[in-house]
């Protein structure tokens, strides 16, 4: 069996019976706490633990380039990628500051930029290729480098559990992979571009409307030949560090580590791993509903119900990082408040 394939592990529904329980001694009205109450139960179920907790994330940020930038679809140059890369390892980019910020491992992988060969300390290189293929003329990618793109996220939550990371967050980087992600969720959903195509950068209004033509275009070029398979729709318009996104979230799911899922990219990497794994689905908490437009109507497919909306657009795993600190409220509250036995406070209602 292919190793995405797997079975994904089970959730202990002992330790959310336990947390709820716990939930109920607290020295507080029922769901007074309203969905921080939710998510301390939750990540009991997915930690099999009565005390839940976010002390060891684990940021995995994946970068990779875009042959559809071609197409003039961006308000950046392509080599923003490479350059952005530094930056992330020099500590100036927004995902860095959220790392240190909760002593997070920052991980940054080079599925396959454009550029001269470099040596950025900290960088660690994987290139499937200097960037993936114009997908309004042919595929983006072959299915073995699909196949390995995702392995490179699969590896990286290898290195996650070795670490004893009981936090997940998978980010990107890549000029024009908002014009992938759309082309993408198009395709698995069966979607026009004008539904899920949003400004990504910052494009102005002409630029969208040439953006959502070219997406058009690749869904029309696609749609006869992929079959409904999301791994064949994931080669045809993805990216490299989409690909290795939804490997990742596979995996984490398969070796039991719960994953906080960033905005429109990431979720649409999340719905691509539900697509080949449904179970997948039950490990994922949702960071934050982004501005981009269409990420709400990706999240509604997913039934998920992010912690934040803030008008984040950012990507790099941003969204998700700030929700940590939700996150880490949520686990301190349910661990450390008294029970009503422990504070002598008549929990009975009159």
């Amino acid at each position: 069996m292919s190793w995405w394939l797997q079975p994904c592990r089970n959730i202990d529904g002992v330790f959310q019976e336990k947390a709820l329980e716990r939930q109920a001694q607290l020295t507080k009205t029922a769901g007074a706490l309203g969905d921080l109450e939710e998510l301390a139960v939750t990540l009991a179920g997915l930690q099999r633990t009565e005390q839940p907790n976010i002390d060891h994330v684990w940021i995995s940020l994946f970068a990779g380039d875009h042959g559809v930038m071609e197409e003039n679809i961006s308000a950046y140059p392509q080599a923003v990628t490479r350059q952005m890369l530094q930056n992330f390892i020099s500590g100036g980019a927004s995902i860095s500051v959220i790392a240190r910020q909760h002593q997070a491992h920052l991980q940054v992988i080079d599925c396959g930029t454009v550029g001269e060969a470099y040596d950025y300390s900290g960088v660690q290189q994987h290139p499937i290729a200097a960037g993936t293929q114009n997908f309004v003329k042919t595929v983006a990618m072959s299915e073995i480098q699909c196949i390995a793109a995702m392995t490179i996220g699969k590896n990286s939550v290898d290195q996650a559990a070795e670490h004893k990371s009981n936090l997940f967050i998978a980010g990107e980087m890549g000029i024009g992979n908002t014009c992938s992600a759309s082309a993408l969720a198009c395709l698995i959903l069966n979607e026009s571009a004008d539904v899920l195509t949003g400004v990504g950068t910052g494009i102005d209004h002409a630029k969208l409307q040439h953006k959502k033509q070219v997406i058009q275009r690749a869904i029309e070029l696609h749609r006869p030949h992929v079959d409904g398979d999301p791994i064949k729709i994931l080669a045809a318009v993805g990216g490299f560090e989409i690909a290795a996104m939804v490997g990742a979230y596979l995996h984490c799911a398969q070796v039991g580590i719960p994953m906080l899922i960033d905005g429109f990219i990431s979720s649409v990497a999340a719905l691509v791993a539900v697509q080949i794994q449904p179970k997948v689905r039950a490990w994922m908490l949702f960071g934050h509903q982004s501005a981009e437009y269409g990420h709400r109507r990706i999240l509604k497919e997913l039934h998920a119900q992010p912690i934040l909306q803030l008008n984040l657009r950012l990507g790099e795993g941003s969204g998700a990082g700030v929700a940590v600190g939700i996150l880490k409220m949520a686990c301190a509250l349910h661990n450390e408040m008294a029970t009503f036995q422990q504070a002598e406070v008549t929990g009975e209602k009159q």
